[in-house]
């Protein structure tokens, strides 16, 4: 294609076959395959066409990096759907700089992500869309841990680990009956296995917790787990390394004691009791790689990646956030485990409490231990989750335990939460709690009325802070009182600025203007009429201020 047919598509302007795409508006070259593969798929779903990456919506060129080839990005879309689609690129030079010119042929089979995502063009932009004919497909497969493999039969089984598996059960749950049983019953009950007419079938999930090692390596390669530590949080060669394919029980125990093997203890008075935090929970690691082996993605060959540094725990697994969870509402938004065969072992085997709870578990237990949130982001095909070992405030932890004692019970995560934010940043509006805890605004100011009754906060205004018997518990006195003025200076400030395009200020007014209740209202204006900012004039509900004359 030469420079002026170019140009005369480009005028064309973007259609159902033709799309622009900026190239210097990605990230890094990651976000720009991402790119490439979905705006193919989508042309090959609808009638075909052509994608130009290098152009801007408005059909401007701002060109591309001559570094990367038609060979790379052929390469790329290739590996990226599924069945593989074939394309034809070609860089076209202009003054702005380069284009690659993707052409894309039409499909008779829906082509999709390597990751199982459908797109189709729809007039100028590309839309999700699932085939009818996949509909049910996907439902038949949704969950991979459920699959029977036809190949396998009772062999496969390590009769040591289903041991294992009842040891544990019998530690975490004395009541249970299934340790009793005999193992084929036992994986049984637990639907791990199914009893055919000729022979006992195992599914992916029996494999992955009663499996042999060397059955896992060959049947289920991409179930591994990869442990990688660094002496410092700067170093980038990792100093230790541990490779494992085998059960998943076997994995966590082993995960676990690698972790406690460097972990470090701190105690924080509290009374006459101490206090042991050390740098990484142990419930909340377990939770963490829990939800890693529950959520991750079967249709990846990557493994999961457990980064452990003095400061941080990093766990990479493969697979997005499934459905429309998103970082933001990942604390109260329903569990849809990728792998429900595995959530449900899980949760039988009483290593955890209910499905879907892991999340607020760690939340929770972060914060009751001073330390930073665990912190999500996510990419298309993997989620990373970072939970930090530095003990922000002792102080904190301490207040939080002197106050569930003094209740007899202890806080809900939204209501560590507002007491956190409060303690970071002094002051929240109800809006700011509902988007913090994310829930409503209704659920919001239920939590925060609650710790009003506890005495914890106060309304300060539109806001609310805590109360000067929690400032001196951890901060001090003196911020309160500072945090208190300022408040009062503030409320100040925009009844004189009122004052000066009205002639008089009522209490409602006040209310509205400050978001003062009535009391709060009738302070403010009494302590300006005190220091002869205001003048009181008329009595009852005639009642308004005004400024004095020489103020």
């Amino acid at each position: 294609m030469h420079e002026k047919q170019l140009r005369k598509l480009i005028d064309e302007g973007e259609s159902v076959t033709l799309e622009f795409k900026s190239w210097i508006m990605c990230k890094n070259y990651n976000e720009i395959k991402d790119l490439a593969i979905k705006s193919a798929v989508a042309l090959a779903n609808a009638r075909g066409g052509k994608c130009l990456l290098g152009v801007e919506n408005d059909g401007s060129i701002t060109g591309c990096p001559t570094t990367k080839t038609s060979q790379d990005l052929m390469d790329t879309i290739y590996n990226g759907t599924k069945p593989s689609l074939f394309t034809d690129i070609e860089l076209v030079g202009t003054d702005e700089g380069s284009v690659f010119v993707i052409s894309v042929d039409a499909v008779s089979i829906p082509v999709a992500t390597s990751t199982g995502v459908y797109f189709r063009r729809l007039g100028k932009t590309s839309k999700p869309f699932f085939p009818v004919s996949e509909t049910y497909k996907i439902a038949e497969t949704m969950d991979f841990s459920s699959r029977i493999i036809e190949e396998l039969d009772e062999s496969a089984i390590d009769h040591m680990e289903v041991y294992r598996l009842k040891e544990k059960l019998r530690i975490t749950d004395s009541t249970s009956t299934l340790p009793d049983m005999d193992d084929i019953t036992f994986l049984d009950n637990l639907e791990l296995i199914q009893k055919g007419e000729k022979r006992i079938q195992i599914t992916v999930a029996g494999l992955l917790f009663a499996g042999k090692a060397q059955v896992i390596r060959e049947y289920i390669p991409q179930a591994e787990v990869i442990y990688l530590h660094y002496s410092s949080d700067e170093q980038i060669e990792y100093d230790n390394r541990l490779d494992m394919q085998f059960p998943l029980i076997k994995i966590l125990d082993t995960l676990q004691e690698r972790i406690k093997a460097y972990n470090k203890l701190i105690n924080i008075q509290v009374g006459l009791f101490r206090l042991e935090v050390y740098a990484f929970s142990d419930a909340v690691f377990q939770e963490a790689l829990l939800n890693a082996l529950t959520h991750r993605s079967y249709d990846s060959p990557a493994p999961i990646y457990i980064r452990h540094y003095p400061g941080k725990i990093v766990i990479e697994n493969p697979g997005g956030f499934p459905d429309d969870i998103t970082v933001n509402n990942i604390i109260t938004h329903q569990s849809f485990p990728r792998n429900r065969l595995i959530a449900l072992t899980l949760q039988r085997l009483k290593y955890v409490q209910r499905s879907g709870q892991g999340v607020d578990i760690m939340f929770r237990s972060m914060l009751i231990d001073g330390k930073p949130y665990p912190e999500y982001s996510a990419a298309p095909e993997s989620i990373r989750l970072t939970l930090y070992s530095t003990i922000e405030n002792k102080g904190f932890v301490k207040f939080v335990a002197e106050e569930q004692d003094r209740l007899g019970h202890l806080f809900s995560l939204p209501k560590l939460m507002i007491l956190r934010y409060l303690y970071d940043h002094r002051k929240i509006k109800l809006i700011e709690t509902s988007n913090l805890i994310q829930e409503s605004n209704s659920v919001a100011h239920r939590e925060l009325e609650q710790l009003r009754t506890y005495g914890l906060i106060e309304p300060s205004g539109k806001e609310y802070m805590l109360t000067a018997r929690v400032y001196e518990a951890v901060k001090s006195d003196v911020a309160y009182i500072v945090d208190k003025t300022i408040s009062q200076i503030q409320a100040e400030s925009r009844i004189q600025e009122y004052l000066t395009q009205k002639p008089s200020i009522t209490s409602a007014t006040v209310q509205q203007l400050c978001g003062f209740n009535k009391d709060q209202a009738y302070r403010i204006l009494s302590k300006m009429c005190g220091d002869e900012i205001l003048i009181k004039n008329g009595k009852g509900r005639g009642t308004n201020y005004s400024l004095k004359k020489n103020y």
